[in-house]
């Protein structure tokens, strides 16, 4: 006879990504046999950032506040707007050390087969974003997956059809990378970009 709570607990770790049944059932035994005081806290996390986390105002990623950290540093170059899809890719741009911009979190990338188009992306609101006469450039940072590169062709063309300057991230190879363990596009993209 199965048990509902304890059903109930592996279906709700069936909903982290990549997690399957049996990923979903060790984690919820090892915490109720191992971590009872971890599975305590992660509740309890896991209620208080659904509580208290909300979307930026200006920029759209999470945050605690009405408008993020990263948008009301004043050492940041206002002038540079970089588009990404998750506020994953905004943390992994960040990592980098590359980027004092600020941003601009899609939230997804459009996909019409899914249903996603300009409007569930908040493209109107970037839009607006990008015209307010301090954003000099708009840095389109979205994936080199095929939704991606529709997303970023189709912003591009909207930015630049209100005068606004539009640039994509360069893609190529990776450094340390062997090019015999390199996919053929990125191979292809990387010499006809060469320099």
């Amino acid at each position: 006879m199965a048990e509902p709570l304890l059903d109930g607990l592996i279906d709700a770790l069936r909903r982290l990504p990549g997690v399957g049944v049996k990923s979903a059932q060790r984690m919820a035994f090892h915490l109720l046999q191992h971590d009872r005081d971890g599975a305590r806290r992660l509740a309890a996390a896991l209620a208080d950032a659904v509580q208290r986390i909300r979307h930026c105002g200006r920029c759209h990623t999470y945050t605690e506040a009405a408008v993020c950290s990263t948008c009301l540093d004043p050492g940041r170059d206002a002038s540079l707007l970089c588009v990404v899809e998750t506020p994953a890719d905004q943390a992994a741009l960040e990592r980098s050390g590359s980027y004092r911009g600020l941003y601009f979190v899609l939230m997804g990338r459009l996909s019409p087969l899914d249903g996603v188009g300009a409007a569930e992306i908040g493209a109107a609101a970037l839009l607006e974003r990008a015209g307010d006469g301090v954003v000099q450039e708009v840095i389109l940072a979205t994936s080199f997956t095929a939704e991606g590169e529709v997303t970023a062709h189709a912003l591009a063309q909207a930015l630049r059809a209100r005068g606004v300057r539009a640039t994509r991230l360069a893609r190529g190879l990776p450094a340390g990378g062997e090019l015999e363990y390199v996919d053929l596009g990125t191979i292809a993209h990387a010499m006809g970009e060469r320099r």
